[in-house]
């Protein structure tokens, strides 16, 4: 992307939000932003395909183009290329990708507690129940979905997601975990007691021993990568 091409998203980005314009408004038309912009259609349309990409607009064939959410999980393909090609030589992305996630939740939970109720433990429990039996990565990542929905942090909640869609595309390259499901099951079991006795501290303890063996795979990874150099 040229310098040109930067400035002309900024020049679209400045007119959705100067207009007032917000998710599922539809954009000027081509021709519009031609004009209103005073630049060739192919370059307006190479802006809005980039600023698609982001999540910022979103073009529907036919239809025409709408302003778009802009999600973070729009920012997937590229985490999800930069911790693959970092599991070739050091792992160091995904290192560093757990630790965000990890300060993120832990960091959380104690608010989580706060503001939890019987309807939230309830569900918890549930998806407890549910890991014991059912599919557990699926459940898994709905049981931390769940557990920050009180939160009421759309932007927390987009982040979890997303660090959990990009650990779980490069998991298999991995060692096996360690706890088996029962042990796993029960480190959840652990959190939702923490939250149901309205205990932070003992949440913020639980949910950290829930990292330690991803930690520690994701350690003997990056040391098998050095010893190969």
């Amino acid at each position: 992307m040229t310098a040109n091409g930067r400035r002309l998203q900024d020049r679209i980005i400045d007119l959705i939000i100067d207009s007032g314009l917000t998710p599922g408004s539809p954009l000027p038309t081509e021709n519009q932003l031609v004009d209103e912009l005073g630049v060739g259609r192919n370059s307006v349309r190479e802006s809005l395909r980039a600023l698609s990409t982001l999540g910022i607009v979103d073009i529907r064939h036919g239809y025409g183009t709408f302003v778009g959410a802009a999600p973070i999980t729009a920012f997937t393909p590229g985490l999800l290329f930069r911790a693959r090609q970092s599991m070739r030589h050091d792992a160091s992305v995904l290192r560093d990708l757990m630790e965000v996630r990890r300060v993120l939740e832990m960091s959380l939970v104690e608010a989580v507690v706060a503001r939890a109720d019987e309807d939230l433990v309830g569900e918890l429990d549930a998806l407890v129940a549910a890991m014991e039996s059912g599919d557990l990565v699926e459940t898994d990542q709905r049981f931390h979905e769940t557990l920050f929905r009180p939160l009421d942090n759309e932007i927390a909640l987009e982040l979890i997601g997303l660090f959990w869609t990009v650990y779980h595309r490069v998991e298999a390259e991995l060692d096996p975990p360690r706890p088996g499901r029962a042990e796993i099951c029960h480190e959840h079991r652990t959190i939702v007691e923490a939250v149901r006795a309205g205990d932070p501290v003992a949440a913020r303890d639980a949910l950290g021993a829930h990292f330690v063996d991803i930690e520690e795979r994701v350690a003997r990874l990056i040391r098998q990568s050095a010893d190969a150099d």
